[in-house]
């Protein structure tokens, strides 16, 4: 596709539409990284990317027992989201509902790979429970809430009245000297983890096998350590520190605090989130958090207002829970999962039970699952005795929940389809946060106008040059959206402007226009040649020229 950089004179247009709107930010995708890095807190995130990605080969430390090699093979959806694999979790539950650890086992973990000989096997009659994979997006802001502010919504005793009893788990963080003072767990659905290093550590041991620094030893095979000394050839710990000092559960650590905020769009206001208030669901999922203003924290991650809608806390929740007592959990307790991102979000539930189907199905039996827990039941009843127009308006709500701007079909892309669509449908009509036009009302003053058309070239062209092949000083995207040029091939270029680069008008781009930009090379003002009217043929040109190559259309 071709690209011809935006004039001065847009530049200047948009700055004034942003200035006149207020200082507005488009959202991230989900699983990009944080706003505000600094470049090398980026190249951090960058290279923990890499190693999350990558997967551990035996020669490092795979092993011998494991369930995947990669953080990636689980956290998909995004990168570093939700996943719809599920681990084993297993042990003796008696009579009266009391969990232990399998005789001779350290853990509740089930690893169902190994290397040949080394397998572990389930017991016969064991307590078996499943958990899908959790999110870890923004795990840097998560970490940085203070401790003492998710501490003040536990309710452990019921003083409130309303049946819910939220308590922190205290925990120990694994990188922290021994005998420091214990701090909240928030991260793993018992909350028993408190910190990302924390949770680095631990998932490369027990999901990979990859002993380190904080985990030193690796998980026997059933327990049995003559096997392990069989099966385990490489000297623990396995993960260390390559050539600048960082090791795997370093990098992994890096990319997974540096995650960016998912989107929410509309950001605010819709009436969803008044039933959402109304009806109990924040009691659990608190909606906004503030992160510390330690001087410790990097500028992106302090002092941030953060959307999560989770309070962190443990509650009961009845026969619904796995039955697997950890780290400071009961059996029937579970963390309150966030629900950013709940868009996305493929299987529901701890245990992926419920899934498939469509989101407003998978929400809805979410909610009237909770029916069944020792605490907050009532809101199950409170969304039962709703009209039928306000339950759609609650799940409305939750599916803005990781909803891109301007991502009119939902794809997580902004293409030519959200194009035609905000044409057809949205173009300057007045919009409320219900409607589903409010996602091209970035800066939500009910009508959908040249300034969010100008947020829309931005999402749509990301970090590529603005095109304007018509030179009028407009984005080419805004001119096929006002009706001022045609795209009937919906290749997002005006149809008058597919051939701008063929410059002996021969009705193709080849190699004989590329001989001509060559022939004016040079500071060569006026020049057919100077595509870009940059006042200089160069590389620029070329880069014109190659994007258009072939026939004409």
């Amino acid at each position: 596709m071709m690209r011809v950089s935006f004039s001065t004179l847009a530049v200047t247009m948009f700055i004034a539409g942003a200035a006149h709107a207020g200082v507005i930010e488009l959202q991230p995708k989900a699983g990009e990284p944080l706003q505000g890095l600094t470049p090398l807190e980026m190249n951090l995130f960058n290279e923990g990317r890499a190693a999350y990605l990558r997967g551990i080969s035996p020669e490092e430390g795979l092993g011998p027992i494991f369930n995947k090699a990669s953080c990636a093979s689980c956290h998909t959806s995004p990168l570093g989201g939700w996943g719809n694999l599920a681990v084993t979790r297993f042990g003796f539950l008696d009579e009266d509902g009391n969990f232990s650890l399998w005789p001779g086992e350290e853990q509740s973990l089930f690893q169902n790979t190994a290397f040949s000989g080394c397998e572990e096997w389930l017991p016969m009659g064991a307590h078996t429970a499943s958990r899908v994979t959790n999110s870890s997006l923004a795990f840097g802001l998560i970490e940085a809430i203070p401790d003492e502010d998710i501490a003040a919504g536990a309710d452990p005793d019921d003083l409130n009245g309303d049946g819910i009893r939220g308590r922190v788990n205290w925990v120990e963080a694994l990188e922290d000297i021994k005998g420091s003072p214990l701090r909240a767990g928030r991260f793993g659905w018992k909350a028993q983890v408190a910190t990302v290093l924390t949770f680095s550590a631990d998932a490369a041991r027990n999901e990979m096998g990859l002993t380190n620094r904080l985990i030193p030893t690796e998980t026997a095979p059933n327990g049995d350590l003559k096997l392990l000394a069989a099966c385990d050839l490489v000297p623990d710990p396995e993960d260390i520190e390559d050539e600048d000092g960082f090791a795997f559960i370093d990098r992994v650590t890096h990319f997974q605090r540096y995650l960016g905020v998912p989107p929410q769009t509309p950001k605010a206001g819709m009436t969803g989130e008044v039933i959402f208030n109304a009806i109990g669901c924040a009691i659990c999922h608190t909606p906004e958090w503030t992160t510390s203003d330690s001087l410790t924290l990097e500028d992106a991650i302090r002092g941030k207002t953060i959307r999560p809608y989770s309070n962190f806390l443990l509650h009961d929740i009845g026969d619904f829970a796995d039955m697997i007592a950890q780290d400071g959990a009961s059996e029937r307790e579970m963390r309150t999962p966030v629900l950013w991102n709940l868009r996305n979000r493929e299987s529901m539930m701890h245990n992926g039970s419920i899934a498939g189907d469509t989101f407003e199905n998978r929400v809805t039996a979410v909610i009237l699952a909770h029916g069944l827990f020792n605490e907050g039941a009532f809101v199950a009843d409170n969304f039962q005795n709703l009209s039928t127009q306000d339950q759609a308006h609650l799940i409305n709500f939750l599916g803005s929940l990781g909803q891109l701007e301007f991502d009119a079909d939902g794809d997580e892309q902004i293409t030519i389809v959200d194009a035609i669509m905000l044409k057809l449908f949205c173009l300057f009509e007045t919009v409320t946060p219900d409607d589903e036009c409010a996602i091209h009302d970035i800066n939500q003053d009910g009508v959908i106008d040249m300034e969010d058309l100008h947020y829309f070239a931005l999402a749509y062209y990301g970090d590529e040059p603005f095109a304007d092949c018509n030179f009028n000083g407009q984005a080419d995207i805004i001119d096929i959206i006002l009706g001022l040029a045609t795209d009937n091939n919906f290749d997002g270029i005006p149809d008058n402007c597919g051939c701008l680069a063929d410059l002996d008008k021969d009705g193709s781009v080849n190699g004989a226009d590329l001989a001509l930009i060559l022939g004016a090379w040079g500071v060569n003002p006026g020049s057919p040649s100077d595509l870009n009217l940059d006042g200089v043929v160069n590389g620029a040109d070329i880069a014109i020229v190659l994007g258009a190559w072939g026939p004409c259309q």
